[in-house]
């Protein structure tokens, strides 16, 4: 029986299917899709894909209490069983640089 199209012996191929997916997912979700970067990080036992994105954005891909995330994990942990591997999903967190914060409106008193 022949491997589906896609996909490989070593599995490097579905690794960067995975990464592609979550990738692709996480820039539909947010306003700022050029900002968005998946890294592949092998640690024993368990692949861990490092994503990045504009602070603002953060609370999109954590979603209310945190069900967004929990999808993409789910989706992450299907596509592991499949390939016999074990795929983590962490969001890096960056400072937030200053021409990211929106200027705050002085409050108008009337008159």
């Amino acid at each position: 029986m022949t491997e589906p199209s896609g996909t490989s012996q070593t599995g490097n191929v579905r690794v960067m299917n995975v990464q592609v997916m979550i990738e692709q997912l996480v820039k539909s979700l947010v306003d700022d899709g050029d900002k968005v970067s998946v890294s592949l990080v092998e640690e024993p036992g368990e692949t861990v894909l490092e994503l990045e994105l504009a602070p603002r954005d953060i609370g999109k891909v954590i979603g209310k209490q945190g069900r967004t995330i929990r999808a993409m994990r789910n989706l992450l942990s299907a596509a592991g069983v499949r390939s016999n591997k074990r795929y983590a999903l962490e969001i890096i967190e960056d400072e937030i640089e200053e021409d990211e914060i929106e200027p705050k409106q002085p409050e108008q008193n009337p008159v």
